[in-house]
């Protein structure tokens, strides 16, 4: 009898190897401010709280963490979020990152 021969291709591919991660000295912290610089080599990304409700006053925004990326990691993680987003919007709904068409249309279902 010949044997039949599968493409590489084809054949299912190894599961995923689960990596150990250690999150006894983590430190969360909230940030609704983020800034991206970046170099040829690394994508650096700032984050911060903005305690301003409004634009009137410029005050300034305390940067509290800084996180250095190369840049494959940089598309992977940037790959994660946007399936994260995707994920969310599902559930429910589309997030409006426009501030003054939130308000709008917040102000709106409320008529």
């Amino acid at each position: 009898m010949a044997e039949k021969i599968v493409p590489q291709s084809v054949q299912s591919a190894p599961e995923p190897v689960q990596v150990p991660v250690d999150e006894s000295h983590i430190l969360a912290t909230y940030a609704n401010f983020c800034r991206v610089t970046g170099t040829p080599e690394e994508l650096i990304v700032d984050f911060g709280l903005n305690k301003q409700v409004t634009g009137t006053s410029p005050e300034t925004i305390q940067l509290t963490q800084r996180i250095i990326v190369n840049f494959f990691t940089a598309k992977r993680l940037a790959y994660a979020l946007q399936m994260a987003v995707a994920r969310h919007e599902q559930a429910f709904g589309m997030l409006e990152t426009d501030v003054q068409r939130r308000v709008i249309h917040q102000q709106a279902a409320k008529s």
